[in-house]
């Protein structure tokens, strides 16, 4: 097993830093590793933005329920999707592809673009020492998000990254079963499914009842039975609407 299969395989989200800063030669390294990932027909199409201001980060911890690791941090990176420099491009070249960035396959692309350039940054983060954590929770108001980091249209925030030398030592979650994400040829039928789960259920109520001294002892499937009760963030749809994405 290499180094670089070890820290992926170490991978654990940490949400308590030191308070030392990136330099900036190693935050230009973490952007430079993020734009080296595949990318959709060489669209790039995604935006980066470095949060350097304290006020902002303040703020957007509000957005994120109050994570204070939005604002405490070595550094914190805000990933979007980005067709803003694609309509400026065929602007200048005289031509239009506002049509095609409304698509839902633009979407689609510009946000798994934006992912792929993500994971890249984390595993060099971490290949540095550096701990990280994904923030999801700017979605909770996409739109303010947008107004703070003065988001023009057809750019819109995912998600952030907090990056930073670690302040705790967090265990490792266990994942699902290989062969619950793992499907040869065709997708597991649901009587092993069901097991699998129940099995990773057992796993996980473990898991929670150690790290909280028996406090808490719902494993992954009472938990996603929890969350996704209720669709969430369902003013998302219009707001990619008002942003001039995902129209079909």
């Amino acid at each position: 097993m290499n180094e670089t299969i070890q820290h992926l395989l170490n991978h654990r989200s940490i949400r308590k830093f030191k308070t030392d800063q990136l330099d900036q030669e190693t935050i230009n390294i973490l952007v430079r590793s993020a734009q080296a990932a595949s990318t959709s027909s060489y669209q790039q199409a995604y935006a980066i933005i470095g949060v350097e201001d304290d006020t902002i980060k303040q703020r957007l911890v509000e957005v994120a329920s109050g994570q204070t690791y939005v604002a405490e941090n070595g550094y914190f990176f805000v990933f979007c999707i980005d067709y803003h420099k694609h309509v400026l491009a065929a602007d200048l070249a005289s031509g239009a592809v506002d049509r095609t960035v409304e698509t839902t396959e633009a979407l689609i692309v510009g946000a798994v673009d934006a992912g792929l350039a993500a994971q890249n940054l984390v595993v060099a983060a971490e290949s540095l020492g550096y701990g990280t954590v994904y923030i999801g929770s700017l979605r909770n108001d996409a739109a303010k998000v947008s107004e703070l980091l003065a988001l023009p249209d057809h750019v819109v925030p995912l998600f952030g990254v907090a990056v930073g030398v670690p302040d705790q030592e967090p265990g490792k979650k266990p994942r699902l079963p290989m062969d619950a994400v793992f499907h040869r040829n065709t997708y597991t039928n649901d009587e092993t499914m069901r097991q699998l789960l129940t099995q990773y259920e057992e796993e996980t109520s473990a898991y929670y009842g150690d790290r909280t001294d028996g406090r808490r002892t719902e494993g992954w499937v009472y938990q996603m039975a929890a969350s996704m009760k209720e669709p969430k963030r369902t003013y998302l749809r219009h707001f990619l609407q008002e942003k001039h994405l995902s129209r079909d």
